[in-house]
Formats: C-alpha cells, structure tokens, sequence
C-alpha cells in the first residue's frame, strides 16, 4: 500500500474508534479525579513503552499544567519518570516489581491508580493494579485489542477496541482521552 493510501486507511481507523467513545466513561474518569482533590488523594499513572510516554503527559497536564494556570491542584505522579528508580528497582528484584515497588507502604485507598496498558496484561502492571485492589484504591484502566486482565478488574474501563498490534491507534485515542480531561478543565477555568 502506497503511503497516501495507508495516511487514509489509518485516519479513517482512527475517526472509527473515536466515534465508539462512551462520553460517561469520560465523565466518570473526572469525577474519580475530582474526588481526590476533596479527600487529599493523589492520582499514580503508569505505563510501558509509548503508554509510558502518555502516563508522564498525563501528569504533566494534570499537576503543572492546570496548577500553573491556577485551575485544578491535582497531586498526580508518574511511576515511569525516575529512570534511576525503575531501573535499580527492575534490576534488583525484577522488572514486574518496578510499579508495585513504588505503590507498595504509600499507595491509601483514596488514592487513584491509572494504568494505561494497550494489552492490559503487562505484568507489571497487573501487579500494581492488584496491589492497589488490596489497598481498596480506585483504578482506572486505559486499555485496547481484548482488553486483558486490566479490563477485567478496573473499577473503571476505557477501552479502545481496535485490532490486536494496532498500538499506534489505542495510544493515539489513549492521548486524545488526556487531552479532551485537560482541554475541559482549561475551558471551564477560563469561564470562573
């Protein structure tokens, strides 16, 4: 397939998927952050890979990026940003560790996990994530293709249900749900 043709099959896969958005999916997501400004809760954000790449955009937007502008003050923190911390933590105990190790003694029940995962059965992942059922947190799972164990036991599911090894598609629409939270709360502190 010649790229022209591809740059249209592609965005035409793309528009597919944003058309099957549940919008109270969405609006669940916020309320579950909202909460956490009322109970002092902090909001963990991890992912693998370009998942990785949308977990620290993720805090990005929601710490700096509304406080700065004087909107929202969340407390929001990738695990996936200190590189000393995930590799020390990967390469003494093991890579399924290094999410769940920075979780494990902090990690309080009004606290918010949000696992981006296009499987949704990445090992380390699914380690925090159950961690964080014990604890009685809320987690929220971003996932694509079957969804995986990650769809199964999140209290909240955002699901992009394109074909298994479309990674660039789920994390396209996976950073299109960040921006469509933030671009809200820009345009709603704009109108206080």
């Amino acid at each position: 397939m010649e790229i022209k043709d591809f740059v249209g099959v592609y965005i035409n896969q793309l528009k597919g998927l944003l058309d099957e958005i549940d919008p109270s999916v969405i609006v669940k997501i916020v309320e579950s952050f909202e909460l956490t400004l009322k109970t002092g809760g902090r909001i963990y954000v991890l992912g693998n890979g370009g998942s990785s790449a949308t977990a620290s955009h993720i805090a990005n937007d929601f710490g700096p990026g509304l406080r700065r502008r004087g909107i929202a003050n969340f407390d929001v923190v990738s695990l996936g940003d200190n590189a000393p911390v995930v590799t020390a933590i990967a390469n003494d105990i093991g890579y399924e560790n290094i999410f769940y190790m920075q979780l494990e003694g902090l990690l309080q029940p009004q606290d918010i996990i949000l696992a981006i995962s296009c499987s949704g059965d990445s090992p380390n992942i699914i380690k925090a994530v159950d961690y964080a059922k014990k604890i009685g947190s809320t987690v929220i799972g971003a996932t694509g293709f079957s969804g995986g164990k990650l769809m199964q036991v999140a209290d909240i599911v955002f699901h992009v249900n394109a074909k298994d090894g479309e990674y660039g598609l789920v994390e396209d629409v996976h950073m299109i749900l960040d921006h469509i939270m933030y671009s809200y709360y820009v345009q709603r502190g704009s109108n206080a």
